[in-house]
């Protein structure tokens, strides 16, 4: 593999990884599974893992023709992604206070731990701003394969590193994660309007 490709799936995967927000997820998920044992708790992440890659792969091959159908520009969708991207991030950065997340079923099915913790509108939405960009097809998998393993990893080291970190420890992650996402998600506004400008205004 070339060292431009290598390049070009780290600049897919870390956002994404970002997005994912592994370390913001975490303490959420335990709380909701926090009656199972560390054994359980970690099979139950496993599925809803499984599930949300499933989710954001199907998102990925269909996002450009479900574009095309709601003639939807590029500039649009990088707009929007970026927005949302900066919500997400002020979120992590000024999270609300704890509230009652433990009126969650207890082993959660699909909702909300897959969908919308880990494949969010906002991690659909990115995916299908880089599908967009005429990266090769094999490019964004990677990087999208990439950054869930890395929260795969995470997320199976979870009752482990929350004990270690704690509380505080992994809201200092969290935080720190949502100052780079800012910055990303200003990067990716900027490029929606540069696209825009050269590429909409000007036909």
């Amino acid at each position: 593999m070339e060292t431009g490709q290598l390049s070009t799936i780290f600049e897919i995967a870390f956002p994404l990884f970002l997005i994912m927000d592994p370390l913001g997820n975490l303490p959420v998920c335990l709380s909701m599974l926090r009656e199972y044992s560390p054994a359980r708790q970690r099979r139950i992440l496993l599925r809803e893992l499984f599930f949300a890659l499933g989710i954001i792969i199907l998102f990925m091959y269909l996002g450009a023709g479900l574009m095309k159908m709601l003639n939807i520009h590029q500039s649009t969708l990088r707009i929007a992604g970026g927005v949302i991207l900066f919500i997400i991030s002020m979120k992590m950065i000024f999270p609300k206070p704890e509230s009652a997340a433990d009126d969650t079923e207890k082993d959660p099915f699909i909702v909300p731990i897959a969908v919308p913790l880990f494949a969010g509108p906002s991690l659909l939405a990115a995916v299908m701003v880089y599908g967009s960009k005429g990266d090769a097809g094999v490019n964004v998998l990677s990087g999208v394969l990439i950054a869930w393993a890395m929260s795969f990893i995470i997320m199976m080291t979870g009752p482990t590193m929350a004990r270690i970190l704690g509380k505080r420890g992994l809201r200092a992650c969290e935080r720190l994660m949502g100052l780079i996402l800012i910055l990303l998600s200003v990067q990716m506004l900027e490029d929606g309007i540069a696209y825009y400008i050269t590429n909409v205004l000007t036909n």
